[in-house]
């Protein structure tokens, strides 16, 4: 038995508990998107303005591009453990940077020409990112997200997946104060099975209904189900008169 590095509650095994591990694969999720969103503000705004003393032209120096934009869609290299963080860590190293640590972890078993076993941290992560053409393409954020929702069974089982929530966490509240994109939440009329807490949240973009106090998900045709028996006998609870007599 360990705990969640995040609220302390006890887990049976992982160091994230399912709420806080549903958090990070929601903001993998969400991360492509926000890039997408963040690359907007590289593109000009309009075609130039038509000047008024003959000619074309802007009539007025284009909006510088904020440096923030540039540092958080640039290159560089990032140590994924680094506690060293200005605010603008590059996304695409960000991400490459904590798929390089998981990967070194990773224990990867093969065998010698002589037939002895080893097993040893694998070398790299590969990303599957292929084009609209099916040509594999180089590491995309997408690509990344994916590679990382896979491994996050594996990262869950490590006390450092706390500082992949926290660090993951930052970088989307970066890029959401950024960009004013805020996924809704929309909660739900039913309790969570669970816990019994009013507290399961649909949020816009993402699969699946997720309780935010316990962190137990379910898929969006088996919620509808459970909410409408959860309806229907509390009605009949209210009710007692109107069931008796049908």
């Amino acid at each position: 038995m360990s705990a969640c590095t995040i609220c302390r509650h006890a887990t049976d095994g992982p160091h994230l508990c399912p709420r806080h591990a549903a958090d990070v694969r929601d903001w993998l999720a969400e991360l492509p998107a926000q890039t997408r969103l963040l690359e907007q503000f590289l593109r000009p705004a309009a075609a130039p303005a038509q000047s008024r003393i003959g000619g074309t032209g802007r009539a007025h120096s284009p909006a510088p591009v904020d440096l923030r934009v540039l540092a958080l869609l640039g290159p560089g290299h990032v140590d994924a453990r680094s506690e060293d963080d200005d605010g603008l860590i590059p996304i695409l190293p960000w991400l490459d940077g904590w798929a390089g640590y998981i990967a070194y972890t990773y224990p990867s078993a093969s065998r010698d020409p002589y037939g002895t076993a080893h097993v040893q941290p694998c070398e790299a992560a590969h990303p599957a990112s292929t084009g609209p053409d099916g040509r594999r393409r180089g590491p995309t954020v997408t690509g990344w997200c994916v590679w990382l929702t896979r491994y996050l069974p594996y990262a869950m089982a490590h006390p450092w997946a706390g500082d992949l929530y926290r660090q993951l966490s930052a970088l989307i509240d970066r890029l959401r104060d950024l960009t004013h994109s805020v996924p809704h939440r929309h909660l739900q009329g039913a309790p969570c099975p669970r816990c019994e807490a009013f507290a399961l949240v649909a949020v816009d973009g993402r699969w699946g209904i997720t309780c935010e106090a316990c962190g137990h998900r379910m898929e969006p045709d088996v919620y509808d189900q459970y909410a409408a028996e959860f309806h229907h006998a509390h009605q009949a609870t209210a009710n007692p008169a109107d069931n008796a007599a049908a």
